[in-house]
């Protein structure tokens, strides 16, 4: 069992995180607001746990203008869609090896 808790990727252990990649994993690309809007989450929390993401490279991150207003977008990464990919089965073998 300590093999199997050694799998969990640190980076997705806050609930934010993985409610990011978990939104992220099913769409191609997601808005800032909305991401606040679907994690309950204050802007500077939001953008702590995405710059954390960022610098792991398991998030893109694409600002462009939409008429005149700006807007920040995010898509995970295939580094991160395997990271989250391999934390998912981790965690799944774990409560496997429960029952």
């Amino acid at each position: 069992m300590k093999g199997i808790i050694h799998h969990l990727d640190k980076a997705f252990e806050s609930r934010v995180r993985l409610g990011l990649m978990s939104v992220l994993s099913v769409n191609e690309w997601v808005d800032f607001s909305e991401l606040k809007q679907l994690l309950d989450v204050t802007d500077g929390n939001l953008a702590s746990h995405i710059t954390a993401l960022e610098k792991k490279e398991f998030v893109e991150v694409r600002k462009r203008f939409v008429g005149k207003k700006p807007n920040t977008a995010f898509r995970i990464t295939k580094e991160g869609r395997k990271a989250f990919e391999n934390h998912i089965q981790a965690f799944e073998n774990l409560l496997k090896s429960q029952g």
